[in-house]
This record gives structure tokens, C-alpha cells and sequence, in this order.
């Protein structure tokens, strides 16, 4: 019985954790309504498998844009759906939920996420910044008197902070994150061999063969789409240099972030970065050789956290297991 429940609620995928249990639910936040009737049809998984094959009586969500709610009606079932599914048998009993949000979130944006919670059936709604959870999930001290820096690169925004005592000394962020790096590998496809793919195999090609520096021994892979001259489908080889050169300007755009928080963190703090490097979390730093890009870039040493998915699901855990310790980092309401 789920009487405190800790939501990664992501652009891309959203993580359930149950103290005591760990990651209960890892479903992508994605939503299938039937428009006629305008009930849900899928949520997670089962929605995720329908994007790109829908009929026009059935249109595919993703309620969550840049790491915020763009569709409240839509995150709101979504959040129903995971304390249900989560609670079961139980689900009358109303839960307190902790959820992760970007740190760069506005007062009006924090708002619609307790809104969201309370509504979906919570007792107390608790928002936390996810810069902190992703730094406890990754077991990062954040309570000493050390500079510890985090990039949590997700889905929807990549968000880079310097914590000290607990709190956030200096971050900043960019929504530029995995989203952005499927988008920029579709369009290099699309413009190198004039063919049009779908979401998933723009996914599907930066899992398999992603990488962030070009590698002596190059990966292949053979994807299909729409070929945009004859209409007809077409199958193509494609490298694993080409995506690395595909995927450059968005991670420039996030090594930029870390550059201006590293310039704009003490200097004290900074000789601690130095000696104990930056933390990389989120699903966004899983792309092959990401950490040795951004140490090249840099100059500072860069460590991936241990299962960088599960680390602001793993945070939320913690502070929902040690409320009083954590309470100034995380502000709360009812």
C-alpha cells in the first residue's frame, strides 16, 4: 500500500518510485485519445507503439513539452493512470506524491503540476527541482559545503547546476535535450538522402548507433522511411560518423550551458568541480562518448552516474523517505 509515491514525471519518459520498492513503473509519457468520444485510449507503452499510425479518429499526445505541461487535461489522466496503477487495490486511499521539475520552471508552471497532482487523486502534492534529485539519485553528498555540479540531459530540456549545502548556488538550462538530437538526425536524413522518417526510427537510430564523437570503427545500420522524390519506401545503409556529425549543433548547444554555469559558479566551488568532475544523469547522457566530449570541451573530468535514467526517480525516493532533512530543498503544497 503506496502511501508516498515519487514522480520523474519526463518530456520523453516518466519514472514511478515506491520507497522500499524502487522504480515501480517506467512507462514513456506518451497518450492516446479517441477524439470522437474523447476518452483514453492507451497511456505509456502501448500509446508510444501507436505514433505515426493513427487514424485521423485517434491522436497521439505527448502531454509534456520541454520538461513542462503543455496539455493539462491530457498530463492529468496520465498521472491518474500511474497512482492507479501504482496503488491498485488500494487506490482509495489518496497517496503523497513528490514530483520532479526543471529548475528553470515558472511560479504558473509549478502550480499546473500540483494542480495536476491533487486533482489526479494525491493527498499533498510536494514539487522538487530536478537538478537536486537527479544529484541525490546519482548519490552526489549535496548536503556538505563542496561544489558539486550535475547535467541532467533529459528528453525535453537539459538543465546543468552547481549545488552546495543543499541548494542550488548557480544553474541554468536549455531545452535542447534527446528530442532535439532525434529531430536534427531525421532532418540530416532527410536532407543527405531525401528520405522522410518517422519519430521512432529517429529514436531508434540515435540508441543503436548514436554517438557523439566519430569512432575508428564505424557502426552501420540499415533504416526504411518515405522516399521524398518517387513517394515510394526506400531502404538505406547509414553510419555512425554521419549521426555523430548529424547531432552537433544540439550538443554544442548543451556544451554551451555547462560552459556559462562553470563561468558563472565561485571560484571556491570551482576548484571542487576540478577535483571531483561533473555528474552526468538523465536519459540524454546514455549517447556513446558523451562524457568524453564534454570533458574535451571543457577541460573538467565527467563521470555517468550509475543507471542515469533512474536518478531523479531514485532522488524522489530518498527525500520522500527523509522529508524533514530535505525540506528546504524541495518547497511543498497541499
Amino acid at each position: 500500500m503506496p502511501r508516498k509515491i515519487g514522480i520523474d514525471l519526463g518530456t520523453c519518459n516518466s519514472l514511478v518510485f515506491v520507497p522500499g520498492k524502487g522504480v515501480v513503473l517506467q512507462e514513456p509519457s506518451v497518450v492516446a485519445v479517441a477524439l470522437s468520444e474523447n476518452k483514453i485510449l492507451a497511456v505509456g507503452e502501448a500509446a508510444k507503439e501507436m505514433i505515426g499510425r493513427t487514424p485521423d479518429t485517434i491522436r497521439v499526445y505527448r502531454p509534456l513539452k520541454d520538461g513542462v505541461i503543455a496539455d493539462f487535461r491530457v498530463t492529468l489522466a496520465m498521472l491518474r493512470y500511474f497512482i492507479d496503477k501504482v496503488s491498485g487495490f488500494w487506490r482509495f486511499i489518496k497517496p503523497e506524491l513528490l514530483i520532479g521539475v526543471p529548475a528553470g520552471i515558472t511560479s504558473t508552471e509549478r502550480r499546473a503540476v500540483i494542480e495536476a497532482g491533487v486533482t489526479a487523486g494525491a493527498k499533498q502534492v510536494f514539487v522538487a527541482k530536478e537538478p537536486i534529485l537527479a544529484a541525490i539519485g546519482a548519490g552526489v553528498p549535496i548536503s556538505s559545503c563542496s561544489g558539486n555540479m550535475i547535467v541532467d540531459i533529459g528528453g525535453g530540456t537539459s538543465e546543468v547546476a552547481v549545488i552546495s549545502l543543499g541548494g542550488i548556488v548557480t544553474a541554468n538550462s536549455v531545452r535542447v535535450a534527446g528530442d532535439e538530437m532525434d529531430l536534427a538526425i531525421s532532418d540530416y536524413i532527410k536532407k543527405k538522402y531525401n528520405l522522410a522518417i518517422g519519430e521512432q526510427t529517429a529514436e531508434d537510430i540515435k540508441i543503436k548507433i548514436g554517438t557523439a564523437l566519430p569512432e575508428k570503427e564505424e557502426k552501420t545500420m540499415e533504416i526504411r522511411g518515405r522516399d521524398l522524390v518517387s513517394g515510394l519506401p526506400k531502404n538505406i545503409k547509414i553510419f555512425s560518423g554521419e549521426i555523430a556529425a548529424a547531432i552537433t549543433d544540439p550538443l554544442a548547444e548543451i556544451i554551451q550551458v555547462i560552459k556559462q554555469v562553470l563561468r558563472d559558479t565561485p571560484p571556491e566551488l570551482s576548484a571542487d568541480i576540478m577535483d571531483k568532475g561533473m555528474v552526468l544523469a538523465g536519459g540524454g547522457s546514455l549517447l556513446k562518448n558523451l562524457p568524453s566530449l564534454i570533458a574535451q570541451s571543457t577541460g573538467v573530468p565527467c563521470i555517468l552516474a550509475e543507471e542515469p535514467l533512474s536518478c531523479v526517480a531514485r532522488g524522489t525516493g530518498v527525500v520522500l523517505e527523509n522529508l524533514e532533512v530535505y525540506k528546504k530543498s524541495i518547497t511543498s503544497k497541499k
